[in-house]
Formats: C-alpha cells, structure tokens, sequence
C-alpha cells in the first residue's frame, strides 16, 4: 500500500499535554494512527505508552521508528473499546477519534469522495466495507444509517438512488449519486457527499459503539488519579463524551430550587477543564483540519465505575438497538 500524500498532524497536541502535564507513569494511546500522540507523551515524560489501533497500517509506518523507544513503546493490534482487557494501572489514556489524515490520503481506502478509488472505509481493513452496506442493505436500513449517523436530511432520497443504481464499487461513483439528489452547494458549504460517506464510515467502523464501550473500558483501566483525554470531531462524539463525564462527576439539583442539592454517588471522574478546548488560531492556520476539534480532559477517582445507558448520552440508535 502506497503512504499518504502528507504526514498526519496530530490536532489539539499542545493544549492535550499542557491539561495532563506532568506526563508521567504509562499511559495508553487508543488510536495511535502515525504515532503523533505517543511520541509527544513519551518525551514529555511518560515511562511507557501502549500504542492501540486497528489499522495495520498504522503499525507498517510506525516500523522505523519504534525501536527507537525501546520497552518504553508497546504496540497492540487492537480496539481502545476492550482496552482493560490488556491494560490497568494506567495513569493516562488519550483518545482521538475519527478517521486520520493518513487513511483519508489513501484513494484505496476508500474514506474521500475526492478521490477515486474501492469504496471500502474498513479502518482494521477486514469484515463489512462501505460498499457491502450500500449493496446488501434494504432501502430503510440505509436511510435510517445515512440519517442517524450523517444527519443527512436527505436520507431516504439518497438510500432510494443507491439501491436504484446498484452496484456501487467505488467512491466517486457514490458521491456523484449523492451530488445528483441534492441541490449544488453554495461557496463555502461542504461537499453534498460530506453526510453520506461519514455516515457509511461510522456505520462501517462501529465508531459510536466504540467510542461508548471505550468511555467505559477506560473508566475500568485507569488508576485513581489517572487521566482520560478524549479528542472529537462532529456534535454527537462530542455530546457522547461530555454526558459521560457529566454522568460519571456531576451533581444533581432537585427541580425546586430552593430544595437541597441532591448527591450523586460518589463521582468516578473530575473534571480538569470545565469547558471543551478547541484549536487557537496557531493551529488553525497550521492545520485546517483541526477547526471542529474539541479536546475534554477529567481525572479518575477511586470511586467504582459502573454501567450507563447509551441513549443517556445521545447516542444516535439504530432500530432495535439498546
């Protein structure tokens, strides 16, 4: 496979390890990707990082340089959602989430409707691609996926021209479909097809699964004291992750305002940063891509965690799904 066209530029990386400094002890990156995150935590001082993902690839582009960290650097082949399967103890996961540059790059990964190539979206590169999806599914299934994961008002319109123009192999096939059912963009709008392909990537890649089992796996593998850093793209992964922590360290004020405040059980998480970080116009310029970036940070206490419900947190849910 060819490497992409430019490195990956790990977004928010200044303001993520300024909220956990001081870096120390081993913490776990869950979506190692180019490696950006990792190598920043080990020279601002962490003793070991576990590097996760489950993209081969990110692994053949890390081969080079790895050795250089010696038994500081661990690599799993694996998803951050069963991560306290093979990490606890930990003082510190970091989480960024969405597709990375590197994949988006790479016209045979099938991400980018700018570029021609299989429509395929699998970030581990195995099971059910995007072009599965759009082959296979009933007409009602796809609209409800286009509409639930890329809040595409248009949804049954689009799902209705793909099963009509079945096969679709390839990305540009499906984003001149898509471009065919909705009105042309105005200057400055995204591209008709922007809903559509990050509503077959999530749907492709269990995205928001992942993200809620993840919240909870970390909760399990951190050690009191310890740090989870969770980078977002778009409004839902966003929403999903500040309920979470709201959920796990907030407090609960009766609807009289004049009653007492009720108690929570004790919180599992603090807060570090009140509000979101998002990118300073430093890094704006330096990396456009960053621009819908949101960075939430809290500490672990050693209070137990325990189960939430997915619709809790906004989670968007597919029919039958719980």
């Amino acid at each position: 496979m060819s490497a992409p066209d430019k490195p990956h530029i790990p977004v928010l990386l200044r303001p993520l390890i300024k909220a956990v400094s001081p870096v120390s002890g081993t913490w776990l990156d869950g979506t190692f990707g180019a490696g950006g995150y990792t190598r920043a935590l080990l020279e601002a001082g962490a003793d070991k990082v576990i590097g996760v993902d489950r993209d081969p690839l990110a692994f053949e582009m890390a081969s080079g340089w790895v050795g250089d960290y010696g038994d500081r650097l661990e690599m799993v082949e694996g998803t951050f959602s069963e991560m306290d399967s093979y990490a606890t103890g930990l003082d510190g996961v970091v989480l960024d989430l969405g597709v990375s540059s590197m994949q988006l790059d790479l016209a045979e990964r099938g991400f980018s409707f700018m570029k021609d190539g299989p429509l395929d979206m699998r970030m581990s590169q195995s099971g059910t691609s995007a072009a599965d999806l759009c082959n296979e599914l009933e007409e009602a299934e796809l609209a409800d996926i286009i509409y639930l994961y890329g809040e595409e008002r248009a949804s049954r319109r689009i799902a209705k021209a793909i099963v009509q123009a079945r096969p679709i192999h390839t990305t540009l096939q499906l984003a001149k479909l898509v471009e065919s059912c909705l009105p042309r963009p105005k200057p400055g709008q995204s591209h008709p097809a922007t809903r559509t392909f990050q509503a077959l990537r999530i749907a492709v890649n269990d995205e928001y699964g992942q993200l809620f089992e993840g919240l909870l796996a970390a909760e399990r593998a951190l050690r009191p004291g310890g740090l989870l850093a969770v980078v977002t793209f778009h409004s839902v992964e966003d929403r999903m992750t500040k309920r979470f922590f709201q959920a796990r360290s907030g407090r609960t004020a009766n609807a009289n305002r004049y009653a007492p405040v009720i108690e929570k059980d004790k919180p599992a998480f603090e807060m570090v940063e009140k509000k979101a970080i998002g990118p300073d116009d430093q890094e704006l310029d330096e990396n456009p891509r960053s621009r819908s970036a949101k960075l939430r940070v809290a500490r672990r206490t050693d209070a137990p965690g325990g189960d939430i419900d997915k619709a809790s947190l906004g989670m968007p849910l597919r029919k039958g799904e719980r």
